[in-house]
């Protein structure tokens, strides 16, 4: 098989024809398309190539560089649309939104509305396979995609067990965080390398569990009010921001409370991050006034924009900080906490901005009023 000359071998195969033969399962006559930018047509065709060594039927496209607010072209959400049994979204940034679903957005069975033809076949008709690398490179994709996915998965299957019947996550590190999560009934999921089944995907490089914190001031299933996170977040690894990934040079503050960033101080990376969050915020209730959102939704986007969406756990430990958050979020001793859009599908927003906490302490708290310590310092307690 031809292939890319920059990308190593592993036990003689590249690291895509481990993406395609062992993360996803890619079978014989089975439709794949790759999506990417020329910045990241090396590693496009490195994909495509194995998958049609497999017995595929790739398609490979392209598509100009896409930001947080850029949609993504006609022709590739027509083709997403044509529902795939395998989707790769190899960008160099972002896949770009889809303009009609976020107007209207689509219906799953189970009542879930979805913003992005990707989201709705992926997570609601559970009829496709997926990857998405936001930020890839060859040096990347080198050192972190052909890794140990039978170890991983044990890891995120074992953090998946101290995670049921958690009441709250307690993040504290030397850096400044102390933060609470709420998380009754929210159910952990994970980037384990394993999407070999429809309704299946998640990141290359993999490694990571993740949770939707309780949107501040939704109700509950019991009627009561979700009172959301509450704390300080105190980011001193990396950071995204609309125009790219950065390793912080002065951490960034943010105060949090009832679920919602009140606050954000630092230096020149602060700065951007307010930036980031106030363009969200005005393109929110814009996007209301130009159709592009359904009617009221405007101010829901744009309250949003503040909201803690994500707590997740770096678990591949090929990962390193490199101020590309695709690897970043992944790296053993890290812990991120995610500004905008959730996991759950009732935070809504124009962003979802990751940052990287380095050595945090995180302790889970139950119903029964016990709790467990399951990162001390950085490090992992549950190999224990």
């Amino acid at each position: 098989m031809k292939t890319i000359g920059k990308f190593l071998r592993n036990k003689e195969r590249t690291p895509a024809q481990v993406v395609i033969q062992d993360v996803l399962a890619v079978k014989k006559g089975e439709r794949v398309l790759v999506i990417a930018n020329p910045a990241t047509n090396e590693i496009a065709q490195d994909l495509y190539l194995a998958a049609e060594e497999v017995g595929a039927t790739p398609t490979l496209m392209f598509q100009p560089d896409k930001t947080s607010f850029d949609n993504a072209n006609k022709e590739v959400l027509a083709a997403i649309e044509s529902a795939p049994e395998v989707c790769l979204s190899i960008s160099n940034i972002k896949l770009g939104k889809d303009p009609k679903a976020t107007a209207n957005p689509y219906k799953a069975k189970d009542g879930q509305e979805f913003t992005h033809i990707f989201d709705y076949l992926l997570d609601g008709e559970k009829c496709m396979r997926a990857v998405w690398t936001p930020g890839i490179t060859v040096d990347m994709m080198n050192r972190t995609a052909a890794i140990n996915y039978k170890e991983l998965k044990e890891r995120c299957e074992k953090l998946n067990r101290f995670f049921n019947d958690a009441v709250s996550v307690h993040v504290t590190a030397a850096g400044g965080t102390d933060l609470v999560v709420p998380v009754t009934g929210r159910k952990l999921m994970f980037d384990d390398g394993d999407f070999s089944k429809p309704g299946a995907g998640g990141n290359i490089p993999a490694g990571e569990v993740f949770i939707s914190p309780l949107v501040g001031g939704l109700k509950a299933d019991d009627g009561t009010v979700n009172e959301g996170c509450e704390g300080v977040i105190v980011y001193d690894g990396s950071m995204t921001f609309s125009d790219g990934d950065s390793i912080l040079e002065t951490p960034i503050t943010c105060k949090v409370s009832k679920g919602y960033v009140t606050e954000i101080t630092g230096g020149a990376e602060a700065e951007r991050l307010r930036k980031t969050i106030t363009e969200a915020e005005k393109r929110a209730i814009q996007y209301e006034q130009e159709k592009k959102l359904p009617e009221g939704m405007g101010e829901v986007y744009k309250k949003n924009a503040r909201n803690i969406g994500e707590l997740g756990i770096g678990l591949n430990p090929a990962a390193k900080i490199t101020g590309n958050m695709l690897e970043d979020e992944k790296a053993f001793h890290t812990c991120h906490f995610a500004i905008g859009e959730n996991y759950d599908n009732d935070a809504p927003s124009l962003i979802h901005l990751d940052g990287v906490v380095r050595n945090p302490t995180i302790t889970i708290s139950y119903k029964n009023g016990t709790e467990k310590v399951i990162l001390d310092n950085g490090m992992l307690t549950i190999e224990n």
